[in-house]
């Protein structure tokens, strides 16, 4: 018999009750990972290392990006510059994010 023949995962948890808001994000993160809501959360209550699938290129695109949409919202004069910043949020918080995605999963 194999390891994992003998080795079963058996026990059951409760469902977990959350607001709507953690389940987003624990979704969100869970979907960065790769992997489902249930492993993710057995694997972070269990203390083992997450880890992001996102790419170090799709953070340097991101942060790239940050950086043109900066440059464009100073050079505008004011000219659609809520659209610009909201624009410059958005990629900011997609950067905080992913980070903090990762520096959980170390």
């Amino acid at each position: 018999m194999s390891k994992s023949e003998t080795r079963q995962r058996t026990g059951r948890l409760p469902a977990i009750r959350c607001f709507s808001n953690e389940e987003a994000q624990i979704r969100e993160k869970a979907a960065d990972c790769g992997v489902g809501v249930g492993p993710f959360m057995l694997a972070c209550a269990l203390g083992r290392q997450t880890r992001s699938k996102v790419d170090e290129h799709v953070i340097n695109e991101l942060r790239r990006l940050g950086g043109l949409q900066k440059h464009l919202f100073n050079q505008g004069g004011g000219e659609f510059s809520k659209e610009y910043s909201q624009v410059l949020v958005e990629i900011t918080k997609a950067i905080a994010r992913i980070a903090r995605s990762d520096a959980s999963s170390e």
